[in-house]
């Protein structure tokens, strides 16, 4: 078990997962199945309390931890969009939200956007280089025929299907703040996965080490739909906005990804 009260090695910290590697099946610390609990194992194995590991001469490492064989992109951090006003409360939702699929009375603002192509109900993420930001954009010639309803609602709600006002975006230098703090140097593993009578189990099978993240890298990642936003919010229930990955595109924004085991 590692002790949060000083800092480790690389080679301590790999040594101590790939013994957690080597005990094969670990029954989940977590009683829900949720995309957490992976991670939340992991984390107590360790002896951490939080997803960062304090190494010896390199800083904190953040360690990420997913199922082998889920099909889910890789979150990479939590981050809501700004203006601060609560944009997604106070705006997403009332004005562009539509009904929950099992919460009656309740608004949803839940989809996965990128830069390639508009959602189907219109929304977009760009890259503005000139501003130095990554917003929301919003079109609503690009709603799909099957939301026609929806997009009058819009109109009715809104007063005009114009751009989204205020526009929610990110500054490159908020977004960079983040990123130094959170993905400099990582630690991702995947776990194999299998549930019968009792808990979930995993067996953490394969461990990537990350070393010397790129910012500018990550911006291009972002305009060329390597890394998109996630929006997964209700009415009675914000569940956070986030920045992920497509799986094992880890390359696209650092500069060493080494197989650990």
């Amino acid at each position: 078990m590692l002790r949060s009260d000083r800092p480790y090695s690389k080679e301590e910290v790999i040594e101590r997962l790939s013994k957690i590697r080597d005990q094969g099946w670990i029954p989940s610390h977590r009683k829900r199945t949720n995309a957490g609990a992976v991670g939340n194992t992991l984390e107590d194995l360790l002896g951490i309390k939080e997803n960062n590991l304090p190494i010896a001469n390199a800083g904190a490492w953040e360690l990420k931890a997913q199922r082998k064989e889920t099909e889910s992109l890789t979150t990479l951090f939590h981050s809501e969009p700004y203006p601060r006003e609560e944009i997604v409360e106070h705006t997403l939702l009332p004005k562009y939200g539509w009904p929950h699929a099992t919460k009656a009375n309740e608004n949803s603002f839940r989809q996965t956007i990128s830069t390639l192509n508009p959602s189907d109900r219109g929304f977009k993420v760009i890259v503005d280089n000139g501003r130095k930001l990554v917003a929301i954009d919003f079109d609503s010639a690009k709603v799909q025929m099957n939301h026609v309803n929806w997009l009058e609602s819009v109109k009715a709600r809104v007063g005009n299907l114009g751009k989204l006002s205020p526009e929610p975006h990110w500054s490159f230098e908020i977004l960079q703040q983040i990123t130094t703090k959170k993905l400099t140097n990582s630690f991702y593993l995947e776990a194999e996965s299998k549930k019968a009578n009792g808990p979930e189990e995993f067996r953490y099978s394969n461990c990537v080490m990350l070393e010397h993240f790129d910012f500018n890298r990550f911006i291009r990642a972002i305009q060329n739909g390597f890394v998109l936003v996630d929006f997964d919010a209700s009415t009675s229930h914000n569940h956070g906005t986030k920045f992920r990955m497509k799986r094992d595109s880890w390359n696209e924004f650092y500069g060493n990804v080494e197989q650990v085991f």
